[in-house]
């Protein structure tokens, strides 16, 4: 019986110090036009995460408030955290929504996300 009372937290610590940190999610930190921002007719939309991105699966779409997809040119920075949308065309007035997709370069884990800003 002893045995088992001291095998129990041994086995519950190798465990814990095993699963290491549960991190390695790219998450949004900052994006340019902001959330909920009325700015005028962006030339660059960027999106800026915590941690390194894998590039060929992390991507984001541009449409209108309509549904309307407007194209962009997605490249990521050197560093790997922030993906820059260059819109193909002027954007027009409206409400737009970025819907983003992000796989974290540690490990793949793919994280998904949306916001809107409107262009005046």
């Amino acid at each position: 019986m002893a045995f088992r009372a001291l095998l129990a937290p041994a086995v519950l610590s190798a465990c814990v110090l095993a699963a290491g940190p549960a991190g390695a999610h790219a998450r949004l930190v900052t994006s340019d036009p902001a959330a909920g921002a009325t700015v005028a007719a962006p030339k660059a939309i960027r999106l800026t995460f915590n941690e390194k991105l894998a590039p060929a699966f992390s991507t984001f779409d541009l449409a209108m408030a309509d549904g309307m997809k407007a194209p962009v040119k997605i490249s990521v920075s050197q560093d790997r955290k922030t993906m820059t949308g260059v819109p193909k065309g002027r954007l027009m007035a409206g409400i737009y929504r970025v819907a983003w997709r992000a796989a974290s370069a540690d490990d793949g884990h793919r994280m998904d996300g949306a916001f809107t800003f409107t262009v005046k």
